[in-house]
């Protein structure tokens, strides 16, 4: 653990960086894969192709780009700095807001009930989120990003919607990378793949 390891040696330089959730074009595919699964196409993602985004309430979500991870951890290398800086750009998005990204409508869902679908889906080995992926986003904590800011000089470059709508552009244009995570050799149009590594409930 980090902090018995500052204790150890307390003459080494720990630094402990905490993201929000990190977003760009080129993870999209992997995102896809890991939290929706094979059966939603990609198409799904562009404005105007969903009419309505349903809000269980009370769902709030920190998001981040990759180019501006990579200058927080970049700041948090070059610099004398130690202990934690939380990353995370403005604004917080609600499903309003995601629902504004994808010009659909938004209709309020009790969250039991939204849990529920998510659940009979995972067991139907439909989509891979867990329904206990649900109930961490419901109560994950909002991240304060204050230290970075004054700290380490970071400032993000893209705020959370500009990173969602790359996320969200991605999707529809099933663009991947050169890593095998990221590769569209194992999602996007090859999906097969996906239902024979495991979607949903494991066994």
């Amino acid at each position: 653990a980090p902090h018995h390891h500052e204790a150890a040696y307390p003459d080494r330089r720990v630094v402990r960086l905490r993201p929000a959730f990190i977003f760009q074009r080129r993870s999209a595919v992997q995102q896809r894969r890991l939290f929706m699964g094979p059966l939603v196409p990609k198409g799904i993602a562009r404005p105007g192709r969903v009419p309505v985004v349903p809000d269980p309430g009370g769902l709030h979500l920190q998001t981040l780009h990759t180019e501006d991870a990579a200058e927080g951890y970049a700041r948090a290398v070059l610099q004398p700095v130690s202990g934690a800086f939380n990353l995370a750009a403005e604004p917080v998005l609600d499903m309003p807001a995601i629902a504004a990204c994808l010009n659909a409508r938004v209709v309020r869902v009790p969250a039991s009930v939204a849990r529920l679908g998510l659940s009979a889906a995972w067991h139907a080995h439909a989509v891979p989120a867990s329904p206990q992926l649900f109930d961490l986003v419901q109560r994950i904590p909002m991240l304060d990003t204050s230290r970075a800011r004054e700290v380490l000089g970071w400032t993000p470059r893209h705020d959370a919607t500009t990173a969602i709508g790359a996320f969200l552009t991605g999707l529809s244009s099933g663009e991947g990378g050169p890593t095998p995570p990221l590769d569209t050799a194992t999602s996007g149009r090859h999906r097969g793949h996906e239902f024979a590594t495991g979607v949903g409930e494991r066994p």
